[in-house]
């Protein structure tokens, strides 16, 4: 993948394995960004008042074809908190129902269903998935312990932040619909990372990043919603899409309320289809297998050194180019700080429940020397019994 590293513009006296908090845009398609905000400052009313509505068309036809949706359910957003805002705004809880989601979910998010909670005297239900994890079974019958009468709402993460899981969202949406419980999936970290469907996800609502793993630049991201029901979901922003006319509507209520939310910058939504494009040209599968190998024999070699126990079997599912490798009790703030400065590594380390992660990232523009990195200066730092 060394090819790869000369088209991304991240600092080269860096090692960068935290591509999963802000992502990571490659030249080309920065370029291609570049070149959209200089169309839309060459002429913005013929640019954002003519001929924004169909260039975001085309951009999510696009996306809808890379994640086997329809465009027509599909709207871009800024970032996942935004589709989590939404969702939880528009799903009508009263006193009593309870929101269900695991103990491993996004700190931004968990604010969001606690803020709408507290309003409706709505329950928000943090339930217990112990590590390690040995399938999805084990998994989805935890969850299930905190599933009751009054479950109205199951919300989880595709791919958990604090400990990089891999949830089994297709069989856990599939059994909710069952139930006539409504998922909300947070795919912040599932497009890109893995070939998503949204189809065969199953999920009601699903929003994700494209910023991270899919490679466009920063603010893209997408909202999905199963046309069954969009008529619940209320905008953010009311807008003129909130009462469109026959020369201003896209054909769609959902669409009409979503996409014009004032004067925004789109150049990140547009910009989207390059992101899909590189991927493609630089043949993405093979890069997302290698990606994998390289996080394997990282997670392997750390928990080697210290004597400890991988989270997830290294040749399962619950991990793709993201995962988390456990650490003896270390002052994680002091670590942080060295491994940057005397080291030049950047990556995350995690407090989840008293145990202790850093969590790697592996992307298309790592290398087995960046792998051993961070290695050399785990095993060098903290001291081993």
């Amino acid at each position: 993948m060394e090819n790869l590293k000369s088209l991304f513009q991240l600092n080269p006296e860096i090692i960068f394995l935290n591509h999963g908090s802000f992502g990571a845009t490659p030249g080309p398609v920065f370029e291609v960004y570049k070149s959209w905000l200089s169309r839309l400052e060459n002429q913005p009313v013929l640019f954002l008042g003519r001929e924004l509505p169909e260039l975001l068309f085309t951009a999510r036809k696009k996306l809808g074809l890379y994640l086997n949706a329809s465009s027509e359910d599909l709207v871009f957003i800024p970032n996942s908190t935004y589709g989590v805002n939404i969702a939880a705004r528009s799903i009508k809880l009263a006193h009593g129902d309870q929101v269900l989601t695991s103990d491993h979910e996004y700190g931004a998010c968990d604010y969001s269903w606690e803020f709408i909670c507290s309003k409706t005297g709505a329950t928000y239900v943090h339930q217990p998935i112990s590590l390690p994890v040995s399938s999805d079974e084990y998994i989805i019958e935890e969850l299930w312990k905190g599933v009751n009468p009054n479950t109205k709402v199951i919300f989880l993460s595709m791919i958990t932040s604090p400990t990089a899981l891999r949830m089994p969202v297709e069989k856990i949406c599939k059994r909710a619909r069952s139930l006539g419980i409504i998922s909300i999936i947070d795919a912040a970290h599932g497009p890109g990372q893995e070939q998503i469907d949204l189809q065969s996800l199953g999920g009601d609502i699903v929003f994700g990043n494209c910023h991270k793993w899919m490679l466009a630049p920063k603010g893209s991201a997408f909202l999905f919603v199963r046309p069954e029901i969009q008529k619940i979901i209320e905008p953010l922003v009311v807008s003129w899409g909130y009462k469109s006319t026959p020369q201003t509507t896209t054909g769609s209520r959902f669409i009409d309320l979503m996409q014009w939310t004032g004067t925004n910058e789109h150049c990140a939504y547009l910009s989207v289809p390059s992101a899909i494009q590189f991927m493609q040209d630089n043949h993405w599968d093979s890069v997302r297998v290698e990606c994998n190998r390289l996080l394997r024999i990282a997670i392997e070699e750390i928990c080697t050194h210290f004597d400890l126990e991988p989270l997830y079997p290294l040749d399962s599912h619950f991990f793709k180019q993201m995962a988390v490798a456990p650490l003896p009790e270390v002052n994680l703030d002091e670590l942080k700080n060295r491994l940057y400065t005397e080291y030049k590594v950047e990556v995350p380390l995690i407090k989840w429940h008293n145990k202790q992660f850093v969590r790697i990232s592996v992307q298309g523009y790592n290398s087995r020397s960046d792998v051993e990195g961070l290695i050399k200066g785990l095993t060098e730092m903290i001291p081993h019994k």
